[in-house]
C-alpha cells in the first residue's frame, strides 16, 4: 500500500483550479520546471544558510504543495493535451532532482551528521532515484509504469516531511532518529526490488 493510492481523490480535489490554470495558457512543462525550481531553491538554502530549526517548517508545507503541482502538470498533460515527450522526460527527471535537493538539508542535522550519517542520506538518495528509474522502465519491457511502495515518491515526501515538522518543532532531534535514515534506505531498496519484479510478472502475463 503506498499513498499514491490517495492520488486520484487528491486530483479530483485540484481539477477546478487545473481547469483555471489551463485558461490562464499556463502548461504541463511550466509547472514541472517551477516544482523543481522551488524543490532546489529550497533544499539549497536550508543546507548552505542553515537558517535554523524552525526553517524546516517549510519542508513539510513544500512537500504538500509539491504534490499539487506533481498532479496539476500530470492533469494538464493528460487532460488537456499537453502530453509530450520533453514533458515524459522532465516528469522522471526533476522528480529525482528535487527529491534529492529536499534530503539535502538532513544530512546538516544531528544526529544525522554523526559517523556515517550523511553517507545514509546520500544512499537514500541515490536509492530514491533507483526506485524511480525502476518504475520508469516498466513499458520498456512491456509492463505499466511501477508506482508499488512501500517507499515511492509520495511516500517519501511524507516521511521527509514528518522529520523536518519533528525538527521544527522539537529544535532538537533523539539520538535515535540517527536509524530514520538506515530504515528509509531499506524500504526503498525494498521498493526497487518489488517494482522490478512486479513489472516483470505483469509483462509476463501481458498479451
Amino acid at each position: 500500500m503506498s499513498i499514491y493510492a490517495l492520488k486520484p481523490k487528491f486530483q479530483a480535489l485540484l481539477r477546478p483550479f487545473v481547469r483555471r490554470l489551463h485558461a490562464l495558457g499556463v502548461t504541463a512543462n511550466q509547472v514541472t520546471l517551477a516544482a523543481c525550481a522551488l524543490s532546489i531553491a529550497l533544499g539549497l538554502w536550508l543546507y548552505f544558510h542553515a537558517p535554523g530549526p524552525r526553517a524546516f517548517l517549510l519542508i513539510p508545507l513544500w512537500m504538500f504543495l509539491r504534490m499539487a503541482f506533481n498532479a496539476i502538470d500530470g492533469m494538464l498533460a493528460r487532460e488537456f493535451g499537453q502530453q509530450s515527450k520533453l514533458g515524459a522526460y522532465l516528469n522522471e527527471l526533476t522528480d529525482v532532482i528535487a527529491d534529492a535537493a529536499l534530503a539535502l538539508p538532513f544530512a546538516a542535522v544531528a544526529p544525522f551528521t554523526v559517523g556515517h550519517g550523511p553517507v545514509w542520506v546520500a544512499v537514500f538518495v541515490v536509492l530514491a532515484g533507483l526506485s524511480e528509474f525502476a518504475g520508469a522502465l516498466g513499458p520498456t519491457i512491456g509492463a505499466s509504469r511501477r508506482y508499488d511502495g512501500p517507499m515511492g515518491k509520495s511516500d517519501r515526501a511524507f516521511v521527509l516531511g514528518a522529520i523536518a515538522l519533528w525538527i521544527g518543532i522539537a529544535g532538537l532531534l533523539s539520538a535515535w532518529a540517527f536509524w530514520l535514515f538506515p530504515a528509509l534506505c531499506a524500504l526503498t531498496a525494498w521498493t526497487v526490488v518489488r517494482r522490478v519484479r512486479n513489472g516483470l510478472r505483469e509483462a509476463a502475463v501481458a498479451p
